[in-house]
This record gives C-alpha cells, sequence and structure tokens, in this order.
C-alpha cells in the first residue's frame, strides 16, 4: 500500500511537470519575447503550435513504440522531454525556441499516455478511477501553482530559470520512475491495423467526439477568462490572480469529484451535468451583468464543465483492456489527443464570436458544443447499454 502511494504521488508529479511546461509559458510570454526580440504575438504562437504538435505527435508515437518495453519507453520519452525543456531554458532566438517547444510537445502527450496505462498496472480496479482522477489534478495543480511560480522566477531570476526549475523536477521524477515503475507489465502487441482497429468501435469514437466538444465547450469561454473578468465583469488587476486562483482550485475540486463519479455512475451520471452547462452558458449575457453573478458562474462552470474526465478516461482504459488489449497505450492517450483539438476548436469559435456579437455573448458558442456534447453522451451510454445486452444474449 505505500509503494501504490508512492506511485501515485509520482504520477501527480509527472502531470504536474508537464502541465508546468505546457502552461507556464503563457504567464511568461511578455518575458520571452522582449529577449528573444520578437512581438508577444509571434511568441504566443508557441502556445498554439505546441497544442498541435502534442496532439498530432502522440498517436503516431504511441502507436510506433507499443512494440517496446513500456518501462523503457517512458524513461527514453522522459529523457527526450528533458532535452527539449532544457533547450528551451537556453534559446537565444525565436527559432531556437520553436524548435525546443516542438521537442518536449512531440512525447509530452506519449508521457502522460503511459502513465496512463501504468494505473491499469498498478491500481485495484476499484481504485482506478480515483488514480486517474488524481493525475488529472496535477496538470490543475501545474495551473493554479506553476504558472505563478513560473512567473515569479521569471520576473525575480529570468525566465529561463524556470524551464530550468521543470528540467529539476523532471531529472528527480527521471530517477523515481526508475524506483517505484513495475519494470515489466503484460502487454499485447499488435499490428498498427490491429492497434487502429479500437477507432471503429461506436463507443470509441463517440467517447472521442464527446471529448471533443466538452474541450470546445471550456475554451469556448475560457480563452477570453481574463478579459471576461476585468473588461466585462469590471474586476481590477488587484483581484485577478486571487479570482484565478480561485478558480484554479475549483478546478483541482473538480478532478477530484470526476473520480469519485467515475467509481460509482460513471458516464450514466453526467447528462445532467451537461445540461446545466447549457442553461449556465445560455445565461451568460445576463449573468454578466453584475459581478457576483458573472464570478458565480464562471466557478460553477470550472466545477462541472470537465467533470466527465475520470468517466471517460475510465471507459477507455476499460473497453481496451476487455476487448483491445494490443491499443490500450493508444485508448489511454484519446483523451489527452482530442482534448487539445477541443482546446483549438473552442478558443477559434471564441475568437470569431468575440469580435462578431461582443465578449458578453461568446458563452454562445459553448452553449452550442455543449448541447452537442449532451446529445453524445446520450448515445455513447445507448451504445454501451446496447453493447452489454448484446454479450448477455451471447
Amino acid at each position: 500500500m505505500r509503494k501504490y502511494r508512492l506511485q501515485t504521488i509520482i504520477f501527480v508529479l509527472v502531470a504536474f511537470m508537464l502541465g508546468c511546461n505546457e502552461f507556464m509559458v503563457i504567464g511568461i510570454l511578455s518575458d520571452i519575447a522582449l529577449h528573444l526580440h520578437v512581438s508577444v504575438a509571434l511568441t504566443g504562437y508557441l502556445v498554439t503550435i505546441f497544442a498541435t504538435v502534442y496532439a498530432v505527435s502522440t498517436p503516431f508515437i504511441t502507436i510506433l513504440t507499443s512494440k517496446y518495453s513500456r518501462y523503457k519507453t517512458l524513461l527514453v520519452l522522459m529523457v527526450i522531454f528533458l532535452i527539449g525543456n532544457t533547450l528551451s531554458g537556453f534559446a537565444t532566438n525565436y527559432g531556437w525556441m520553436l524548435l525546443s517547444r516542438i521537442i518536449s510537445a512531440s512525447v509530452a502527450g506519449s508521457i502522460i499516455s503511459l502513465i496512463m496505462t501504468f494505473t491499469t498496472a498498478i491500481a485495484p480496479i476499484e481504485k482506478r478511477a480515483s488514480l486517474v482522477s488524481w493525475v488529472f489534478a496535477g496538470f490543475s495543480i501545474a495551473s493554479v501553482f506553476g504558472v505563478p511560480i513560473g512567473t515569479m522566477i521569471s520576473t525575480n531570476y529570468g525566465w529561463q530559470y524556470a524551464f530550468f526549475a521543470v528540467s529539476g523536477i523532471t531529472i528527480i521524477t527521471f530517477f523515481l520512475l526508475i524506483w517505484l515503475l513495475p519494470k515489466h507489465v503484460e502487454q499485447v502487441q499488435g499490428s498498427i491495423k490491429g492497434q487502429l482497429s479500437l477507432l471503429k468501435d461506436n463507443r470509441i469514437y463517440l467517447g472521442i467526439l464527446l471529448v471533443l466538444f466538452t474541450a470546445a465547450t471550456m475554451y469556448g469561454y475560457y480563452t477570453y477568462i481574463r478579459p471576461l473578468l476585468t473588461t466585462v465583469l469590471g474586476f481590477s488587476n488587484d483581484y485577478l490572480n486571487m479570482i484565478l486562483f480561485a478558480i484554479g482550485i475549483m478546478n483541482i475540486i473538480s478532478n477530484r469529484w470526476s473520480g469519485a463519479v467515475s467509481e460509482h455512475n460513471g458516464l450514466r451520471a453526467m447528462p445532467k451535468y451537461y445540461v446545466a452547462d447549457i442553461i449556465l452558458l445560455l445565461s451568460f449575457p445576463l449573468a454578466l451583468a453584475t459581478k457576483a453573478s458573472g464570478l458565480l458562474v464562471l466557478l460553477i462552470l470550472s466545477l462541472i464543465v470537465t467533470l466527465v474526465n475520470s468517466p471517460i478516461q475510465i471507459h477507455f482504459l476499460n473497453t481496451a483492456e476487455r476487448e483491445y488489449p494490443q491499443s490500450l497505450v493508444l485508448a489511454s492517450s484519446l483523451n489527452s489527443i482530442f482534448f487539445n483539438f477541443g482546446i483549438s476548436l473552442g478558443s477559434a469559435t471564441s475568437s470569431i464570436l468575440a469580435g462578431a456579437i461582443g465578449l458578453k455573448n461568446i458563452g454562445l458558442g459553448s452553449a452550442f458544443f455543449a448541447i452537442l456534447a449532451l446529445v453524445l453522451i446520450i448515445a455513447l451510454n445507448q451504445a454501451i447499454k446496447a453493447h452489454q445486452q448484446t454479450r448477455k444474449v451471447r
């Protein structure tokens, strides 16, 4: 039990490490732009390119490395990540910085996918959902604490040292993984075609679309969270960090709640939360009329908008483990891949709507995505039920 707890801590640390690398750039964009002598707008593309490379490279690396030991593959990917992150700290021009971010992004998704597959190896079935929720919590912790810490380091010592701090965490985590990870886990190898057979299952592709539109729902408004708080609601910059911290805490609570939901009713419990999302998002223009109501809606949304994370991850893992064992690592990566695609969809939609109908109304785009997600979760639950009935008949 003591080893399992230590393994859980290390898995959360890996997620925290990856989250810091991905998110902290947002807080130090201006410092990087100033040092590299480029515009903040051009530096902002580092965020977009990172998310795109992350989403595109993950399935390819996951499939191509599936025939190798998961333990050794994870350690190799950790070394590549360390190289990419450290190169970011040493970057002297934009091209160097861009290349280093591509290196980090290319393996980040595969690292977290392998961590997710190790949860099936070390966690008892009744604790699997809780462990998965803790891994997701690692990313939220990075957004709550990692970003402001990275900004503080950048302000006081230089932005390069924020990356060096992540490299230090990576080195510590690397040796802890060597110590605590199981060296040999049962894994089924398969051809590329065999692994991709997973995607033909309607329970999988409905889940993929659900993840995509859930992420689009969140980032349809969250992309503009700062101007929503300052320009629309009128909060001063003095309160901004405090409010963002509160939203981050709600995200952490949401991840733990997501694990509890997954352990009980799982996906069957999700439709009512999407209905609540839709109601809240449609009320956006009215809620944003006052500070109190606007902030309350944003906090509630932060609590419920991604509750599906753990249930859908467990759904992908369990479906693959039972029926597509050769695709287990690929299945574990689907959530992170399509969540990143959803981020791109949601942020692009919010940018269009912000210019067309104003910030106060961008919740309408998110509401549309939430309606699509509601339809998908109902269809997914029906597909799961139909499959279970078919198995009983057999």
